[in-house]
């Protein structure tokens, strides 16, 4: 079934991360609260990347070295955002005096 140990490492690790991420969607739609929320979107950014990288290696191939890019700044971006509507209330500042 598998040819290395390694193959057999990353299969585990893959199908533990998509569990977790399947865990994850669950705190997202029902997250006591909105900051809970926001870090599941962030773990879900991460579990995303990591899940890339193992097929990555899986398929032996860098082609989804820049997707794995990216899933990081849309993710860093998505929190970023988040944190600052949480903080004021509004995600982008408008200049209202020009």
């Amino acid at each position: 079934m598998f040819d290395t140990p390694l193959e057999a490492l990353l299969t585990v690790s893959l199908l533990i991360l998509s569990v977790s991420t399947l865990g994850l969607v669950y705190r997202v739609i029902k997250g006591p609260s909105t900051p809970d929320r926001v870090m599941a979107l962030d773990s879900i950014g991460i579990n995303l990347i990591a899940i890339t990288a193992i097929i990555s290696i899986l398929l032996k191939t860098d082609a989804f070295l820049e997707v794995i890019l990216l899933i990081g700044v849309i993710a860093f971006v998505g929190t970023v955002a988040f944190s600052k509507f949480l903080q004021k209330g509004d995600a982008i500042e408008y200049d209202r005096n020009s």
